[in-house]
């Protein structure tokens, strides 16, 4: 169960994040004069950050059906490290910007974007292959027993991070509104580009 909840946990984060979609869901509908509008930049945030953790994930899965269980941990740990270097180095250099006269494609673009930058995907990886090899006999990975397991583990993820996107995003635009931001706010990039150092470690270790 603790995977799954990991996973939620993740997924939770993520739509925590302004930078994952609700600001500007908020932003958009604030533009438009439209509480539906800010329902409707929901669905392509959602699906922009489908894809961007589906295509990591399902890679991994991938891989894994080819080469050794410790190789793959290694090696998604540097990768993981490696982001977490860049966020330090770069990060904060590197803003996706698109304008509040965007179409619901364009927005989908966005956030693939954004959550690639920020290594959504990756981050997946520790959970994804615990579940996955749990979930084949001999504990060596299978395309059959694979490929459900990682599906399952992006619709948990996802759930999560739709959920709580949602309700940061309604609550804002038609209770609290933007001023709050002013009054102080957590630096979740930080937070995420250590989790993604410690991550990379437990994986290597």
């Amino acid at each position: 169960m603790t995977p799954w909840l990991v996973l939620a946990g993740l997924g939770a984060f993520h739509g925590l994040n302004p930078a994952m979609g609700w600001l500007f869901a908020v932003a958009l509908g604030m533009h438009r004069k439209s509480g539906k509008v800010v329902l409707l930049s929901l669905v392509p945030i959602a699906v922009g950050h489908a894809l961007s953790i589906a295509v990591v994930v399902l890679a991994v899965v991938g891989v894994g059906l080819v080469i050794d269980q410790r190789a793959l941990e290694v090696a998604a740990g540097l990768a993981l490290i490696g982001w977490a270097g860049w966020h330090i180095a770069y990060g904060h250099r590197h803003r996706v910007r698109v304008g509040m006269q965007t179409g619901m494609v364009g927005l989908a673009a966005w956030s693939l974007v954004m959550a690639t930058a920020h290594g959504a995907g990756l981050m997946l990886v520790p959970v994804v292959m615990p579940l996955c090899l749990a979930a084949t006999p001999a504990r060596e990975m299978t395309a059959a027993g694979s490929l459900p397991v990682a599906l399952a583990a992006i619709a948990v993820h996802m759930a999560a991070m739709l959920a709580v996107t949602a309700a940061i995003a309604v609550s804002v635009y038609f209770w609290l509104d933007l001023a709050f931001l002013r009054r102080g706010w957590i630096n979740l990039d930080m937070i995420w580009t250590a989790a993604l150092m410690v991550a990379g470690l437990i994986l290597i270790i």
